[in-house]
């Protein structure tokens, strides 16, 4: 099976060049990389269109306006051709050399779909925000009593699907609700969901961190949302 790997990307110049270059030191010349470049302020498009003239495997698509790391997976899955689909950042917290590791229930298994695990994983961790786990922990027990799935880490922004899988959904959230949303639809469809642990190298605020107390927020509503109104 071939991958596409999604990286929605936006003001992330300290870091895009090395996630890319890491991501294709992973993938084979069959497999794709769909860069999405939510209309960044900083030189991120410059760094992503230098690196696509030397690999023709990247894909550079180019928001106008900034819509959103949903929006931007959204983007790049109308470009999705090979059997298996990626989703990683682009902000180093998660490591391209576990894409073996995280695809492996699919090609072993019979996974549908695979989501990493900060919280089951004895690889190495930088320990920061005790209200992130809480919350995180509040967001993946509300989302698993609604799917039923035991799911660890439900918010982790490392997950492979097989690409029909996902395709079939009609995803709508623009933003970080994309996670809820996409896990509570995948369990409707009575997919097979495995996890497996994974490495993380988290970020500060001051280093660039996204996700704020409204995106939690967001979580909860789309959880109720989607689980029982969808």
């Amino acid at each position: 099976m071939n991958i596409d790997v999604i990286v929605p990307c936006y003001n992330e110049e300290k870091t895009i060049e090395t996630v890319i270059l890491e991501c294709l030191k992973n993938l084979s010349s069959h497999d794709n990389l769909l860069v999405v470049d939510d209309a960044s302020t900083d030189k991120s498009n410059l760094i992503i269109k230098d690196l696509a003239k030397k690999f023709t495997n990247i894909h550079l698509i180019k928001h106008e306006k900034n819509l959103g790391k949903g929006a931007s997976i959204h983007t790049a899955l109308k470009n999705v051709k090979n059997e298996i689909v990626i989703i990683q950042d682009s902000d180093l917290e998660y490591n391209p050399n576990e894409y073996k590791r995280l695809i492996n229930p699919i090609l072993k298994s019979g996974a549908d779909v695979v989501y990493g695990s900060r919280f089951v994983s004895s690889d190495e961790h930088r320990v920061l925000y005790f209200w992130h786990k809480i919350g995180n922990n509040v967001l993946t027990f509300l989302s698993n009593i609604f799917s039923n799935i035991n799911h660890t880490d439900m918010m982790v922004g490392f997950k492979a699907f097989r690409s029909e899988k996902i395709l079939k959904l009609n995803l709508k959230q623009k933003r970080f609700g994309f996670e809820p949303e996409v896990t509570i639809k995948l369990s409707k469809l009575k997919c097979v969901f495995y996890e497996v642990g994974i490495s993380f190298r988290g970020r500060t605020y001051e280093e660039g961190k996204k996700m704020r107390v409204r995106d939690a927020i967001v979580a909860i509503y789309c959880i109720f949302r989607y689980a029982i109104f969808d």
